[in-house]
């Protein structure tokens, strides 16, 4: 994701309230369950900003806002606060207006459900060009982050054996909300490396 901003740290002061007619999303550069939301706000156009939080090193504050100290949180200028990168995503789905990304009908919005359940087992016989159906869906961008990792776990061979996913993952790649959040694969990379060291510096590598 992109972002010039350094993730705060322990010993970082708190941000403020957060602006009337705004959303404020507590993130970490490189974790792709964060990743998932930022998606969402982008897809959908809501307004918002981001507080990228350093989970090497989180500041003490952090953990009033998400109280196992995971990204992402969300924060409303009520000061509600939402956790745990699927209720984030579907939270902002029902709350604001724009593009809807979960489909309206429950028994559609279970099939997508069961299918994020069981992707690795039958996407090689879906018969759509996105997990959904004809067009992006929450489903698509919840599965997006961990393809987009792919390259850097050497398994990105597995696309070229499964066409129908290669087709998927080239989709995607044209999407404006994957667009606005991919993170190049050599940034990735550098993030990794330093990351598996325990390096709390690895959450901002890049900037």
């Amino acid at each position: 994701m992109a972002g010039s901003t350094k993730s705060l740290v322990k010993g970082s002061p708190a941000p403020g309230p957060v602006p009337d007619g705004s959303i404020r999303a507590y993130l970490m550069r490189f974790c792709p369950f964060a990743q998932r939301a930022k998606l969402v706000l982008v897809a959908k156009g809501i307004k918002h900003e981001v507080v990228f939080v350093n989970t090497l090193n989180k500041p003490d504050w952090f953990f009033e806002k998400s109280p196992f100290g995971l990204v992402p949180a969300i924060e409303t200028s009520k000061g509600q606060l939402i956790y745990e990168s699927a209720i984030v995503c579907d939270y902002l789905d029902e709350v604001f207006p724009g593009k809807k990304l979960t489909p309206e009908d429950p028994f559609q919005n279970a099939q997508q459900k069961m299918l994020l359940e069981h992707f690795s087992k039958i996407v090689a016989k879906l018969n759509t060009p996105y997990i959904g159906g004809s067009s992006v869906s929450m489903a698509d961008y919840m599965m997006w982050p961990i393809f987009e990792r792919f390259g850097i776990f050497g398994v990105e061979d597995c696309l070229d054996k499964t066409p129908h996913l290669h087709q998927w993952y080239q989709l995607m790649l044209k999407d404006p909300a994957v667009q606005a959040t991919i993170t190049k694969p050599e940034v990735l990379e550098g993030f990794f490396k330093l990351y598996l060291q325990g390096n709390p510096e690895s959450v901002d590598y890049g900037i």
